[in-house]
């Protein structure tokens, strides 16, 4: 089987959304609580579920978000382990059973026709690469799981020791003498065929629009060829390595990947005022050399797999700034539940923390940013057809500061972003190499305050508590309402 993947349609339509994940244990309560008791170092299951999801779509809608993503949806080890219960979904034991917990087969129906009528999408999180067992590898009864219940579906156990080395990394076990992961043979053309089988059936069951794929790197390359074309969907894979050139090698074989090789250089240049955006500047070229296509690439600065941002800094003007990059990078933007609310978690388990604890706060100034930046870049996307084929690129930097640009001239984003931090002094930046014309009246879009293009062609910035600044043409915004967005959230303050 070669790398070939035909993209389906889809694929087009994914490139213009904008993605809030949420695990959903964490996210939400049938029962609308928003002081039910979540533990995150008990591992237990906290009550979310997908009926809660539905109840409280509307706070990820009014942040502008245009899909979903959640958990895994299969049946998982039932009895709690040593790191608790199995409440993220990673440790499915029956691909053809959901998860009782988060509610059952009409609920996840529900869950998606909610979506679908307000225009969003739903991504769902999947597991091919191994399946939960609670004990050593030597005590797996292979028989627990479904379909695979036998030894010859899985590789004999051994431990990954070496990260480099791909034999390991693709035919070795993850997990640990705790909760050990039985790796199963995906070279195999009988699990090939049954996980065909299977994922054609949830994505049509569910209508399910889209696959965050799981641990991809752990599993042989051709299977994913096979897997996404059954699929017929979009399909973004989990390939943790900072490589970019390994990690786009993927695309090959899917259409998109998680942009973990920007994920670096945006902590490095981010989470600390002594950071600097050179290596950030390098990405650009770096992953439209490697890539097949970035503008499908799944770009984060939170997931349930690392630590919160706020769990490496608390100031908010940095924040600030992750977060805008986040959602005006090329490719696909995610932003991970409670990000908004300044949730500060390091790493697993701290970083999954119960959504609903913030009460749905629309008055945080980061839901308040999210709002406002995923309107400009929705209303960019609805009146320029090549806003997302224009591949961002660099106008200026120097030590603390990065200003980027995406879009054609007259519709363009620029982007001021820093990290000098909140107590940095004010100045003025003087920003050339905008596209726009002299006397072009620009709205700064966080603040909605009008500056105008000086003669000489430059965007006199206006720098402040380490702030970042977005720009878009008072001409291009006409329809947006992006000023009453901006007023709404003022006033929610």
């Amino acid at each position: 089987m070669t790398g070939a993947l035909v993209n389906a349609a889809s694929s087009d339509q994914w490139r213009s959304r904008s993605i809030y994940q949420l695990l959903t244990d964490r996210y939400a309560r049938s029962d609308s609580s928003t002081s039910a008791t979540c533990n995150v170092a008990d591992g237990n299951y906290c009550g979310g579920t997908w009926r809660g999801i539905i109840n409280n779509l509307d706070y990820i809608q009014d942040m502008g978000f245009t899909a979903i993503w959640i958990s895994p949806v299969t049946y998982n080890l039932p009895e709690r382990t040593v790191y608790g219960h199995a409440y993220h979904g990673f440790w499915q034991q029956d691909l053809y059973r959901l998860n009782e917990n988060f509610g059952t087969k009409d609920d996840l129906k529900a869950l998606s026709k909610a979506l679908h009528s307000r225009g969003m999408y739903l991504m769902v999180d999947v597991v091919t690469n191994h399946h939960g067992w609670n004990g050593s590898a030597t005590t797996v009864d292979f028989s627990r799981f479904h379909p695979f219940n036998e030894a010859k579906y899985y590789h004999s156990y051994c431990a990954v020791r070496d990260y480099s080395d791909p034999v390991q990394v693709e035919n070795c076990w993850i997990g640990d003498t705790n909760v050990s992961l039985p790796d199963l043979r995906t070279e195999d053309q009988a699990v090939t065929d049954e996980y065909s089988k299977w994922i054609r059936g949830l994505v049509s069951n569910y209508s399910i629009d889209g696959l965050r794929i799981d641990t991809v790197k752990y599993v042989n390359k051709p299977f994913w060829s096979s897997f996404s074309q059954a699929a017929d969907v979009f399909c973004t894979g989990e390939v943790l390595a900072r490589n970019q050139e390994y990690t786009c090698d993927y695309q090959k074989y899917m259409h998109s990947v998680l942009n973990y090789p920007l994920y670096y250089p945006m902590m490095a240049f981010l989470n600390s005022t002594s950071g600097t955006p050179v290596p950030l500047i390098k990405a650009i070229d770096l992953l439209k050399r490697d890539c097949k296509d970035v503008t499908l690439l799944a770009t984060f600065s939170e997931n349930h797999d690392i630590p919160r941002f706020a769990s490496q800094t608390q100031d908010m003007s940095l924040a600030k700034n992750i977060l805008a990059l986040t959602l005006l990078w090329d490719g696909i933007p995610i932003v991970y539940a409670g990000q908004e609310q300044h949730y500060a978690g390091y790493g697993d388990p701290g970083n999954r923390e119960a959504t609903w604890l913030a009460k749905y706060s629309r008055r945080s100034n980061l839901f308040r940013l999210v709002a406002v930046v995923n309107r400009v870049r929705n209303h960019a996307i609805s009146i320029d057809g090549t806003y997302l084929a224009y591949n961002i690129h660099a106008i200026y930097n120097d030590t603390n500061t990065l200003a980027l640009r995406k879009g054609h001239s007259g519709r363009q984003i620029i982007s001021v972003l820093t990290n000098s931090g909140v107590s940095s002094p004010v100045s003025t930046l003087k920003l050339g190499n905008t596209g726009w014309r002299s006397g072009t009246v620009i709205y700064e879009i966080l603040t909605c305050m009008q500056i105008t293009v000086s003669n000489d062609g430059t965007l006199h910035v206006p720098m402040e508590k380490g702030l970042p600044r977005i720009y878009f043409a008072k001409a291009a915004a006409q329809g947006s309402r992006l000023c009453a967005v901006v007023a709404a959230a003022a006033g929610a303050m």
